[in-house]
């Protein structure tokens, strides 16, 4: 390998006709530049070792597109620079290091080579020198002016570059040195470096650094303002502290101060009862005489909080367009014609009449009837919000009227906060499992109830951290129980009890046709197209697989025959799975309950709905019937 090339080596250097290509990717070599590159990729690299093993030179040529690994030749520039290898060091991590001085344009013609790195055949551009005219005189001096402008501008250019463009009178090499150390887009770049003609590309570098200087002047401005405004905020901010700091020394303002001022808009913006009002206004009172830093303190602005936050005056618009209130209820349940009625009854009525109380509606019917998704269903009929409240295993009186603000960490009841949570004082209010509510020595949250759910009494329901009436005649309770006979006498009789019993085989079979597999079929990530349940196939499987009143254990099974096709279509058997009477054995298993033998078959099963406690899952029949047996 010969040594490193000198300076006079470099000046002497001719430039063969065919030279190795090396793509760069995100900068634009010019002539006379002196820069490192670092090579890693295997094409480029076997170019460099055939250029150091001839005459070190090899054409730099810039690939369009950065992201490309391997380029092909319409994927690089044709106008290129040939440069000269002055030294080369293998790096640690196989990529070897060069130092290139760029010698002359050249433009790839031809290329005679793609393996193992490209080879071109090159034709070297040469400038005619042009005559110094006064338009070439005026475009330098501009240039330079512009320079000066961009560095007073913020632009960073190293003083050495400076110099020596100060120094250049050769319009093509100061356009060169211009455009390659003013960081531009590589685009912009190789437009500049494509121009053969020096007064034009010097004049498209005067458009270049015209618009740099529209730019920097523009960052200019709005850093400025944005100094202004900062410094403005910084003033106003001290002046703020050294006013409080006055006004502290004074007495006539703090923090706490500004609290009490918050506390009380908000108040006036709650719209709340007058007695409310004047209740919450004691309190602020007290909080405004008291020390900040105290328990007390802390547990007077916590209640003022809550009382701000409650909807007093907010309610939601009913839709009373029954027609369009059917329909939601027709979407969402099949059959259940007695609820329905009910809802649309309660419209009707309040279509005809603005203030009236709110119905206490009880829905009673065994599990997987669909009691609390009625719920949902009427809160979305009626356009109201919808909260749910869980009763099962409540036995503290204060979970329903709250605790005394007496107490640590004392909170409303569970009805205050679903209304805040509702955001509402006419949400659709769920109490589910009113039958589990139990008693004991904190007391019986049955009787707690009685006042909230009386027609005649909740229009002033009073909870114990708040101590003050809250309106709850507007809501709409709805509970639902399992049974009915654990409920309180009392209770029971402030409520509309609606039963809903055990679905007959024609209804599962609607049920299941309309709701269940539909859903089935979207959370297993299968289609129509992939499974088939026949309507023989659904009949067997609710009267041999399930005997249950609800629907629950009815859509476990049709999730278990899904499983069981979802698992053949991921393992690639993809083709629609036809679910029959005879098959079904092979997707559930053996029946769990033999066919009923005490109706003929001849004579379909009459389509009168049984009462549900017959129907209740686990409840056996006689001995000597058959459906308690298995199938041998």
């Amino acid at each position: 390998m010969s040594s490193d090339p000198t300076e006079k080596d470099i000046q002497n250097a001719e430039i063969p006709d065919q030279l190795p290509l090396l793509p760069v990717r995100d900068i634009v070599v010019f002539p006379y530049m002196v820069l490192p590159l670092f090579v890693g990729r295997e094409m480029s690299i076997k170019a460099i070792e055939a250029a150091l093993a001839g005459n070190r030179m090899v054409f730099l040529a810039t690939q369009k597109a950065l992201d490309v690994e391997n380029p092909s030749p319409d994927e690089i520039h044709p106008v290129g620079t040939v440069g000269i290898i002055m030294r080369m060091l293998k790096l640690p991590d196989e990529r070897i290091k060069i130092l290139v001085h760029g010698l002359a344009k050249a433009k790839a013609t031809e290329y005679i080579q793609s393996e193992p790195y490209y080879s071109v055949k090159i034709a070297k551009i040469v400038e005619a020198k042009p005559a110094t005219n006064l338009e070439g005189e005026a475009v330098m001096r501009t240039v330079k002016e512009q320079l000066e402008r961009i560095v007073s501008l913020g632009k960073v250019l190293m003083p050495d570059v400076m110099v020596v463009i100060e120094n250049l009178e050769d319009p093509g090499r100061l356009a060169d040195m211009v455009a390659s150390n003013l960081g531009l887009k590589v685009e912009v770049t190789q437009e500049v470096l494509e121009i053969e003609d020096s007064i034009g590309r010097f004049k498209r570098v005067s458009e270049i650094l015209a618009k740099e200087v529209e730019v920097l002047s523009m960052q200019q401005k709005i850093q400025a303002q944005a100094k202004g405004e900062m410094d403005k905020t910084q003033r106003e901010y001290f002046l703020r502290e050294q006013l409080k700091a006055i006004q502290k020394e004074l007495g006539e303002l703090d923090e706490r101060s500004e609290e009490i001022a918050e506390f009380r808009k908000r108040l006036k913006d709650a719209k709340m009862p007058e007695k409310v009002l004047k209740e919450c206004e004691k309190q602020v009172k007290r909080l405004e005489k008291m020390h900040p830093d105290t328990a007390e303190s802390a547990t007077v602005r916590t209640y003022l909080e809550w009382m701000v936050d409650l909807p007093w005056s907010k309610k939601s618009k009913d839709n009373l367009d029954i027609k369009a209130a059917a329909k939601v209820l027709n979407e969402d349940h099949f059959d259940l014609e007695k609820v329905k009625e009910r809802i649309l009854e309660y419209l009707a009525v309040r279509k005809l009449k603005d203030k009236m109380k709110g119905p206490i509606l009880c829905f009673a019917g065994p599990p997987g009837v669909g009691k609390t998704s009625l719920g949902k269903s009427i809160a979305r009929a009626l356009g109201r919000e919808f909260v749910r409240v869980s009763l099962g295993g409540v036995r503290d009186e204060a979970e329903i009227r709250g605790h005394r603000r007496t107490y640590v960490g004392a909170l409303p009841g569970r009805i205050i906060q679903g209304i805040k949570q509702a955001g509402t004082s006419n949400p659709v209010f769920m109490l589910d499992e009113i039958d589990k509510v139990g008693a004991d020595f904190r007391g019986d949250p049955s009787a707690a109830l009685l006042e909230v759910l009386d027609p005649e009494q909740n229009h002033a329901f009073s909870d114990h951290y708040l101590g003050v009436p809250l309106d709850l005649s507007e809501v709409m309770f709805i509970t639902t129980a399992n049974v009915i006979d654990p409920i309180i006498s009392a209770l029971r009789d402030r409520m509309e009890i609606i039963e809903i019993p055990g679905y007959t085989e024609e209804e599962k079979l609607g049920i299941a046709l309309k709701y269940l597999i539909p859903r089935q079929l979207k959370e297993h990530g299968i289609t129509d197209a992939h499974i088939a349940i026949t309507e023989p196939a659904l009949r067997q499987l609710i009267s041999q697989y399930t005997r249950e009143a609800g629907v629950r254990n009815l859509e476990r099974e049709v999730a278990r025959v899904m499983r069981k096709v979802a698992k053949k279509v991921a393992e690639g058997k993809v083709r629609c799975y036809a679910v029959t009477p005879t098959n079904l054995s092979k997707y559930l298993g053996v029946p769990k309950y033999l066919p009923d033998r005490s109706i003929s078959p001849t004579r379909s099963r009459p389509r009168t709905r049984s009462a549900w406690p017959r129907a209740w899952p686990g409840r056996k029949r006689a001995a000597t019937s058959s459906i308690s047996k298995r199938r041998p």
